[in-house]
């Protein structure tokens, strides 16, 4: 079976999409944007030293930040351009090549504390394997881990879809929001974020994904930036 993922599509169909994608997060750091605010929401939410994949990881830009922050990151993305840039980046974080869609659980060094997909990245799935990748995810964790995922809508992956896609998965629902900064969820919110768990002493549900076919600190590294009044030894973003 071919896979309908569409990044791959369109990177197949225009060998120029990657690299116009990658210049783009540049002109916006370049311009003065904040582009920080998803590695901010994980970091407040982690502990130091944190095993953290980022599911879907682009260019490193969230998960170089939380890897410049003290945990150790692990990226994970289908395109080879984006992940050089990453490694380019940030060197210190560990990024390959991975399909969401066929993740073996037993790879990149899980469990993990935090498992994330920011940027849309579940909106470019396969729709037929959107509910196994979120189960290959969901397997990552260790017991309390922690599942955080934020996408859009109108991307053919329906909020509730998404939510009864992880509950399949064995993890529970724990906070939704619709926007990183916080913002309460709406039935007719625009955009979810989503924290989900998995329960202490649970046991994931991997044997239920269905396999794609083919077709405290870290003081070597400087903090980020200091809030007034953070707890010494604590780096935040």
């Amino acid at each position: 079976m071919t896979s309908a993922n569409r990044w791959r599509m369109m990177i197949e169909n225009d060998p120029e999409h990657s690299h116009r994608y990658a210049q783009r997060w540049k002109d916006m750091a370049a311009a003065g944007h904040d582009l920080g605010g998803e590695a901010r929401f994980l970091d407040a939410m982690a502990q130091r030293g944190s095993r953290i994949l980022d599911a879907g990881c682009g260019t490193g830009r969230v998960g170089g930040l939380l890897d410049a922050a003290g945990h150790d990151v692990v990226g994970v993305d289908l395109d080879p351009y984006l992940i050089a840039q990453a490694q380019r980046d940030f060197p210190t974080a560990s990024w390959s090549v991975g399909d969401l869609e066929a993740l073996d659980p037993q790879a990149y060094g899980a469990p993990f504390d935090i498992v994330f997909s920011a940027g849309n990245v579940l909106g470019f799935l396969d729709p037929e394997l959107r509910p196994g990748a979120v189960a290959r995810m969901a397997a990552l964790l260790a017991p309390g881990g922690r599942l955080v995922t934020g996408f859009g809508a109108g991307r053919g992956y329906a909020f509730e879809d998404f939510l009864h896609d992880q509950r399949a998965a064995g993890l529970a629902i724990d906070l939704t929001l619709s926007t990183w900064d916080l913002r309460p969820f709406a039935p007719d919110a625009g955009f979810l974020v989503c924290v989900a768990s998995r329960p202490e002493g649970s046991e994931a549900s991997t044997a239920q994904a269905p396999t794609a076919q083919a077709g405290e600190d870290s003081p070597e590294r400087p903090p980020l930036s200091r809030e007034a009044g953070a707890p010494a030894g604590r780096r935040l973003l």
